[in-house]
């Protein structure tokens, strides 16, 4: 029987990676955890706290002090905060507006890197994220970096969100924000969004989800029996 791997998917904001990542943990039974739910939270307790984006001091000793966790949902997967449900408060536009900033502080990522890495400790997990592949899990045998076109990306993005019902934005204003965002992840200091070397790049842009899950899976699959 081959032990769970870990498997790690990166790429830039709404390429799908948190929809594919859970899908592909159910289908192999593995955990799947949400990296960027997590520096969401912290960054959904730091506006909560009023406190300055700009107080690195004061959003490390936020980071060090939350509890995050996950449970599984209906629809989607929960996430709560210090034991209050999350889910839909991490996506508000207020939490993306100021996640990019609230993550690249090398205090707040040395944290969250440490809490997915006792999580991944076991294997059997989907971890997604802007450096899994990089940063978190250097030596997961399995790494995808998703992309997608900016359009593409918005336009899902559009679609999700008024399926929920929590934003107005156009599509166009999405458009610039995802662009704006690409630029912000790719250019931080810390754990900046790249691709790993050995991880395999997967453009998902006209790709419906289950043809990308079906990919990866084959990737998985391919490698179990490489390391079986």
């Amino acid at each position: 029987m081959n032990k769970g791997l870990q498997v790690a998917i990166d790429g830039p904001a709404s390429a799908g990676k948190s929809t594919v990542a859970k899908l592909v943990a159910k289908k192999f039974n593995y955990v799947y955890c949400d990296t960027g739910a997590m520096y969401r939270a912290v960054t959904l307790e730091v506006l909560n706290q009023g406190i300055d984006p700009n107080d690195e001091k004061a959003i490390a000793e936020i980071a060090r002090q939350v509890k995050i966790d996950f449970e599984p949902g209906e629809s989607e997967q929960r996430v709560f905060l210090n034991g209050e449900e999350v889910t839909h408060a991490i996506r508000l536009p207020k939490v993306a507006e100021n996640v990019s900033a609230i993550a690249a502080v090398p205090e707040v990522r040395a944290e969250m890197t440490r809490q997915q890495r006792q999580i991944a400790e076991k294997g059997g997990i989907v971890m997604d994220g802007r450096d899994i592949g990089t940063t978190v899990l250097p030596n997961a045998p399995v790494k995808i970096f998703m992309v997608a076109s900016a359009y593409e990306r918005a336009r899902r993005r559009y679609v999700e969100n008024k399926a929920k019902g929590i934003d107005t934005t156009s599509l166009e204003e999405l458009q610039k924000a995802i662009e704006l965002r690409d630029k912000k992840d790719s250019t931080r200091k810390v754990s900046p969004l790249t691709q790993a070397a050995d991880a395999v790049r997967l453009d998902t842009t006209n790709l419906t989800i289950d043809e990308v899950v079906d990919k990866i899976s084959q990737i998985i699959k391919k490698t179990q029996d490489e390391l079986a």
